[in-house]
């Protein structure tokens, strides 16, 4: 930069853009409180999957039970999708930890809800509230990070969102099926977690306050003062990519099982195994991603190239071995596509209008999950093979990368967006 005052070191700019201690005690407590409240969305998508089979029998002579019981584990995320956008208009205009501090508490009064209910459709409908929390809690989490941290900071702890969900989901896993050994409705018990995490939240995490810019480079502190006209085009780019981004991150998860099943592996526990090492390999992916120190918009076309990769070893697999393989070639990809992308966005969106940013972006995130296994089976309709229709949404992938890398060629050199000295620390 021109000028007589020499530039300082880049890891003194990111400390000086943070507007939050960046160590010590607080800030440990502050960083766990963040990733244990994205964690809680994850709780409530997985929790109660393994007693799924006992409220089936439960619910047995309710009319549609086959139907509206496998609803009560994914309505949450049909909700979430829903009202994350209006969650994200709240937390801009409410405040992003009065926001938090509500919904978590009114997490732990919907999820412990069936504890006490007795009718599947009064239980289905608090897990709709579930989602409805749920949206607001992930909204604030993910606007508090891109707040109180700026480059390579948030890189890395956007990353560690990714990572602490992945990692929990196994957890979680684990918890409700010991849990449900004792009954269908003691997993929901777990939701009261949130009413300690709440009172933590209230004291242990400050109020951000308002900037106009996110990453502080040169071209955007020019325009500190000026109020933006909200992103669309950009945003609405980027929300597109996650809506297909999501299909992609939640293939593995959502269809490994059945993949290894038509293979011929039955055993539960090879079953189990391979999904675990694939969802290692999307924590390692997202670890990758922190350490790579880089701009995320020139990183997504090779992110997508991976992932299309591990679809097609997938496709091709005529065995466990291989399957396994293309799995982990694949999570290593998404897990550096989910902070890539959530990166890409945050770095679009000034501290105005961050809330209602997350939420659209989370909606496209949550809405690509939901329709994921629609999608696969729309699929497979058509070739006559989940593995089709899985090596059709890997060549959906590379045409997406193939894309986004042309894109990116014709882009005057001159104009290229580079990052700023805090990404390259």
């Amino acid at each position: 930069m021109p000028g007589s005052v020499p530039p300082p070191a880049a890891a003194d700019v990111e400390d000086a853009a943070s507007p939050v201690p960046v160590s010590g005690p607080a800030h440990l407590l502050r960083v766990t409180l963040l990733m244990a409240g994205s964690c809680l969305p994850i709780l409530g998508a997985v929790l109660i999957a393994p007693v799924l089979p006992k409220m089936q029998d439960h619910f047995a002579s309710t009319p549609g039970a086959k139907a509206l019981v496998p609803l009560a584990l994914t309505v949450p995320a049909l909700s979430l999708a829903l009202l994350a956008p209006f969650a994200g208009v709240i937390v801009d205009r409410l405040g992003r930890k009065r926001l938090l501090i509500v919904a978590t508490v009114l997490y732990a009064v919907f999820g412990t809800a069936p504890l006490w209910l007795d009718s599947l459709g009064a239980v289905i409908a608090s897990r709709a509230l579930v989602g409805v929390a749920e949206a607001a809690i992930m909204t604030c989490c993910t606007t508090l990070i891109g707040d109180y941290y700026s480059g390579h900071r948030r890189v890395k702890y956007l990353a560690l969102q990714t990572m602490c969900a992945s990692a929990s989901a196994t957890v979680f896993f684990v918890l409700g099926g010991a849990m449900g050994a004792a009954g269908w409705k003691v997993p929901f018990w777990v939701y009261a977690v949130s009413l300690v995490l709440a009172p933590l939240m209230a004291s242990a995490l400050p109020s951000p306050a308002g900037r106009a810019t996110t990453d502080e480079t040169p071209a955007e502190a020019a325009g500190h003062g000026v109020r933006r006209s909200f992103p669309r085009r950009q945003l609405a780019g980027i929300c597109a990519l996650t809506f297909f981004g999501a299909m992609v991150f939640y293939t593995v998860p959502v269809e490994m099982a059945y993949l290894l099943d038509d293979l011929g592996v039955e055993s539960s526990g090879v079953i189990g195994l391979a999904t675990a090492i694939a969802s290692a390999a999307t924590v390692g992916g997202a670890i990758t991603f922190a350490r790579l120190k880089r701009a995320p918009d020139p990183m997504l076309p090779a992110v997508f190239a991976v992932c299309a990769a591990g679809f097609g070893v997938m496709f091709l697999a005529g065995g466990a071995p291989l399957l396994v393989v293309g799995a982990v070639i694949n999570c290593l990809g998404t897990g550096m596509l989910l902070p890539a992308l959530l990166t890409s966005a945050m770095s679009r969106l000034a501290f105005e209008d961050r809330g209602r940013g997350t939420g659209l972006w989370m909606a496209a995130f949550f809405g690509g999950e939901f329709v994921c296994p629609l999608v696969l089976l729309a699929g497979e309709s058509a070739v006559r093979s989940l593995a089709g229709a899985v090596g059709l949404l890997g060549v959906a992938a590379a045409l997406v990368a193939a894309g986004l890398w042309a894109a990116s060629r014709r882009r005057p050199t001159a104009v290229a967006p580079r990052p700023s000295p805090e990404q390259l620390v």
